[in-house]
């Protein structure tokens, strides 16, 4: 009895010798860290094509440092006449500004509605969202929406690019789900004996729970619509496009401008960088709440 205790091992030293499931192991980080380059190298060597010449861009080995190119490259990416580069940008800021906005608060009153409100044929109109996120709307539909853009002189208009991204269905569908787990049907229920009518508990009870939610969606919006080509391309003319179809426009009829192409595309990533810092705390703290969520 007496070997059988001095043998045994203490607690702690037992505890600190398991195997720790939430630590990452070397091949993890080996693996993270490899994802992190394969995922920001790209993005570093796009950066540095831009301070450069345009010889370097065809050079091998090819240059991993920056250059001192990157003003006179700027410059050269806005003075160029067929571009109208400036015009993009302001262009794709509007739209996708709006756009977003715009989705954000009709997905969010439209969960609200969903999760929160009994109604007859709910379960039917959902589905039917549900089911346009199957069917690539944009391409099956581009020819009538055209059609429908010229009947209404809407043609080389910014309202003709908005107007049709203003309902996703995935919006809705999203904040559906999110709003049924983040607000309870009882404290919907308390707000309505209080005596508040349905968009003042939409303000005050569902905005507030569902706001990680909504960032999530505002992010993933606002990429989607500042990175849309076909559409704008379509229905704007070339003197007043989107930043998407500027860049389309850097690309020479005969040779390709690699420094111009990756000078016009740090600029236009600037934006979503930005949006990114802004909202990157709602983001990871509304994926957070929904993973623990039970």
């Amino acid at each position: 009895m007496t070997t059988l205790t001095q043998t045994r091992p203490p607690a702690s030293r037992a505890g600190a010798n398991r195997l720790d499931p939430f630590r990452a192991t070397p091949f993890t980080k080996a693996m993270l860290a490899l994802a992190i380059f394969l995922s920001i190298f790209p993005i570093y060597w796009m950066i540095i094509i831009a301070t450069r010449s345009n010889e370097d861009a065809h050079s091998v080995p090819p240059p991993f440092l920056p250059g001192g190119n990157l003003g006179e490259n700027i410059q050269a990416v806005f003075d160029a006449e067929n571009a109208h580069f400036m015009t993009g940008i302001i262009n794709s800021i509007i739209i996708a500004s709006t756009v977003t906005v715009g989705i954000v608060v009709i997905s969010t009153l439209a969960g609200f509605a969903f999760a929160s409100l009994n109604f007859r044929g709910r379960n039917l109109l959902l589905l039917s969202v549900v089911l346009t996120m199957m069917v690539p709307l944009q391409q099956m539909g581009i020819v009538p929406l055209y059609q429908m853009m010229v009947t209404l002189g809407w043609t080389n208009t910014l309202k003709a690019v908005i107007l049709p991204f203003l309902v996703n269905g995935f919006g809705v569908f999203l904040m559906t789900q999110y709003t049924r787990q983040a607000v309870p049907r009882e404290l919907v229920e308390a707000a309505r004996v209080d005596g508040a009518n349905t968009l003042r508990i939409w303000w005050n009870v569902a905005v507030p729970a569902v706001r990680p939610g909504m960032a999530v969606l505002a992010i993933q919006t606002f990429m989607l619509i500042w990175n849309e080509f076909l559409w704008p391309l379509i229905i704007l003319t070339p003197d007043n496009p989107t930043v998407q179809v500027a860049l389309r426009a850097l690309n020479d009829r005969y040779s390709t401008n690699y420094v111009l192409i990756f000078a016009g595309t740090t600029i236009s990533i600037i934006p979503l960088l930005l949006v990114f810092v802004l909202f990157g705390r709602q983001i990871i703290g509304g994926l957070m709440e929904g993973a623990v969520k039970e």
